[in-house]
């Protein structure tokens, strides 16, 4: 242990005979250039929100990554781990990882993460030239993003880091450009590669033990559902005819996790003359996801496109690791992995995994005479970075579009921007399969033969089933931007998740291929209440003053905490409160309902922190689809169950429908039986308010769920427990953006939600959660003269 040591404070000791200097002060004096590689300002406002300015991109990423290390190393410390493919030597293997999105057993990360370095992508990428590999500034900018984290772990010693989460601990080291690559590639594959880990970690032609899992029963191994789990968001860009200045506004909603390293990090990063941008900033990335600089903003929301499809595979009799294509047979690939392991007495052990791909891709399931293998489009797509600092160099909506053709890259969200012209815009420029409606059509694999319903299955015992391509697509395989759903209005776009159909419903999207989403088909109670408020706002109705959209208003209206849901059905609820008074719940006992409709009548139907009612009503909504019916004998989906709304959807009135409650549906009465049956059991008052049950640490949350019908929705870890509490809330609205860009320049205001440090010990741990609590927002500074006259200025003269 005490090599080991020793080892680790040599390692660091030797980047610090290289670091230079680095002053505190209060003089906001701009630094001048040194004669080092290194030399970048770190100005600290009110929030602790940091302003690096730097004289070229490599002194940027170097004053970025010293800024993040001081609030946010050890999570980022972590997730090196799991991206070196070493937790299972510093934490054992059946321990989950720290993945926010879908953690699974640290082994099984191990193996997914060691053969992507063990692969020699990674080289490979980085061997072409741009677009399709890095720009030079984009290298340099995470060369010096690496060196400022690496300067802050050297100034500062392990054993001293403020963060107890991981001072003094083996794992905690310097990091490489490749780590944050690594890192890069690993969130563009999200939707993809990244979400199914496990299952391409898990594959096993024989059925026997995965990772870290008991051996099957059988050969055909129970086949995984490919759906990878990714955050939501909301986005608004408006236009010059949706504001009453006639300037464009956006607001910026990003659902991500509140723990982990899909974070956002809010960051200012200046390059005099070259680049000026402000926004949200995803752990580990040293650029601007979601931003604005002095005339243009945007911001992404998840897309409903397919980023991969599944080949089937037709084995060769007999022969579980050869299959045929164009009837000719193609021996799968294979790929070792060892992961060193912890034993239970502290030793170490090696556990050695044999990974299969395919021509498609990787092989994630066996089953009878086939199997499957994944084909994700972002596999190999390391230049999103490229096209994010290119939409922050750009002046406008065009510029941004330039950008957006030059490197098509965006991994799995849509783009919403807008500009000092008033230009509302849309896109789905993004990596999307090229697999048209007719190759869908002809190469689909009947669906009783399907691994997972809803999602693409081609053929892949045919060549005429590999994806097609483009004239003007950056690669093979991929659609090109002719082919993209996109527009450009003057009002407004918006997009909740949805697919593009309603991003204006003035002018519905249609005739995209089917692989980028559906047309005509119910929308989710979060599109609908966009829409509406939206179209409330415009006309003045929704009593935030008179119509159209101020700076002012906007922030209100996202922070109205309506709860649709409620909105269009609680008038039926309460008039079956008035007919049936008592109804029975799901073990038989019968109920008197009449405190809790008393509570429910009185209820805004809001979400804020004092609303009495609006947790009974979640637990109420929550239960009305019921407990899932189990597949009949022979099918893989349960049967149809009849929807409990009063009024169907009708594509004729998208915006409106389904709406109220089937009164006779037995699901109705027995969700509110049920919710005040659970109430009473514990002890609960039916009044229960989001800030007594929703909390992130010691602070109360406001906001209700997605299912409910909630805009800048939130999600707790679990149920409600006997206490009347929720587990900590771990996804929701992340960074609020409101902004507003004039003449003079931008106008924004913001919130971290879970504020700027993961450390607890950091006086910026909570600040902005107790902001977002109360319902306010941070007052920008982006201009020069702003940021000068923040009394809470600080500023580190960083040299290296």
């Amino acid at each position: 242990m005490r090599t080991k040591t020793a080892a680790r404070l040599g390692a660091i000791v030797a980047l610090a005979l290289f670091a230079g200097l680095v002053t505190a002060v209060r003089d906001p004096a701009p630094s001048a250039a040194s004669d080092g590689r290194y030399s970048a300002d770190i100005r600290r406002t009110q929030y602790g929100i940091p302003h690096i300015t730097a004289k070229d991109h490599g002194s940027l990423g170097y004053g970025y990554g010293y800024a993040f290390a001081q609030d946010n190393l050890c999570v980022l410390a972590s997730w090196m781990v799991t991206l070196r493919g070493e937790r299972s030597r510093h934490f054992g293997p059946g321990a989950l990882s720290d993945d926010p999105v879908r953690p699974i057993p640290n082994l099984a990360s191990d193996v997914y993460h060691r053969s992507l370095r063990e692969s020699g992508l990674l080289r490979r990428l980085l061997a072409r030239p741009a677009p399709l590999g890095p720009t030079p500034e984009l290298r340099r900018l995470v060369d010096g993003y690496a060196a400022g984290y690496n300067r802050y772990l050297a100034d500062t010693g392990v054993d001293r880091l403020p963060d107890p989460s991981c001072r003094g601990k083996a794992w905690v080291t310097p990091i490489t450009a490749d780590d944050i690559w690594i890192n890069l590639l690993d969130l563009n594959r999200m939707a993809g590669s990244t979400g199914l880990k496990e299952a391409i970690a898990a594959a096993r032609p024989d059925g026997g033990a995965a990772p870290g899992e008991a051996p099957d029963k059988g050969p055909d191994q129970a086949t995984p559902k490919p759906k990878p789990a990714a955050p939501g968001s909301n986005g608004w860009a408006l236009g010059r005819a949706a504001t009453t200045a006639k300037n464009g506004m956006l607001l910026a909603d990003p659902h991500f996790p509140w723990n982990g390293i899909r974070r956002f990090y809010q960051v200012q990063l200046t390059i005099p003359g070259v680049l000026n941008v402000a926004g949200g900033s995803l752990y580990g990335t040293p650029l601007v996801q979601i931003g604005h600089n002095a005339s243009l903003a945007w911001t992404h929301t998840v897309s409903h496109a397919q980023r991969f499809t599944l080949y089937r595979l037709k084995l060769v009799p007999g022969d579980p690791t050869t299959y045929l294509v164009d009837g000719r047979a193609e021996p799968m690939g294979r790929q070792e992995v060892t992961v060193p392991t912890r034993r239970d007495d502290g030793s170490t052990a090696e556990t050695g995994t044999t990974l299969y791909t395919s021509r498609y891709g990787p092989v994630i399931s066996w089953s009878g005479e086939a199997a499957y293998a994944l084909a994700d489009a972002n596999v190999a797509n390391l230049r999103s970075g490229n096209e994010w600092l290119a939409m922050a160099a750009a002046r406008d909506v065009a510029g941004l579009r330039t950008a957006q053709r030059a490197y098509q890259s965006m991994p799995f969200v849509y783009t919403l921007a807008t500009d000092t012209a008033g230009t509302a815009y849309f896109s789905d420029v993004s990596v999307v399969p090229h697999v048209t409606d007719a190759q869908a059509e002809r190469c689909a694999v009947p669906e009783g033969e399907r691994m997972a319903p809803g999602t693409y299955v081609l053929d892949g015992s045919t060549s005429d089933c590999l994806w097609g391509k483009d004239p003007d697509a950056v690669e093979p395989g991929v659609f090109g931007p002719g082919n993209a759903p996109a527009m450009t209005r003057a009002d407004y776009v918006a997009n909740s998740n949805e697919s593009p159909w309603l991003t204006n419903p003035e002018a519905p999207l249609t005739g995209y291929p089917r692989i980028y989403g559906d047309t005509e088909t119910r929308r989710d109670l979060r599109t609908r209440l966009s829409l509406d408020m939206i179209g409330k706002r415009l006309s003045g109705r929704d009593g935030f003053g008179p119509s159209g959209f101020t700076l002012a208003s906007l922030q209100a209206v996202t922070l109205g905490k309506r709860n649709l849901g409620a909105e269009i059905t609680r008038a039926d609820l309460l008039a079956l409160c008035r007919d049936r008074p008592v109804i029975t719940a799901s073990d038989g006992e019968r109920v008197n309902v009449k405190e809790a409709c008393r509570t429910l009548a009185r209820w805004k139907a809001r979400a804020g922190l004092g609303d009495e009612g609006a947790v009974l009503w979640r637990e109420f909504f929550q239960r009305l689809d019921g407990p899932r019916p189990r597949p009949r004998a022979g099918e893989s989906e349960p049967p149809p169950v009849k929807d409990w709304w009063r009024v169907p959807f009708d594509p004729e009135r998208p915006l409106t429908t389904p709406h109220g409650l089937d009164r006779d549906h037995p699901n109705v009465s027995r969700a509110l039986a049920d919710a005040v049956q659970y109430f009473r059991k514990r002890e609960l008052p039916l009044t229960l308010m989001p800030g007594k049950a929703q909390h992130y640490g010691s602070v109360p949350v406001p906001g209700c769920t997605e299912g409910e019908g909630c805009f800048d929705r939130v999600r707790t870890g679990g149920p409600l427990g006997d206490d009347g509490r929720y587990p900590d809330v771990n996804t929701g609205s992340s960074f609020l953006m409101a902004v507003e860009l004039t003449p003079a320049g931008p106008r924004a205001r913001t919130i971290l939600t879970y504020s700027l440090s993961a450390d607890p010990t950091n006086p910026h741990h909570t600040d902005q959660t107790v902001l977002f609590s109360q319902g306010k927002w941070v007052t920008n500074r982006f201009t020069e003269a702003e940021i000068m006259a923040d009394p809470a200025l600080r500023v580190t003269r960083l040299r290296g």
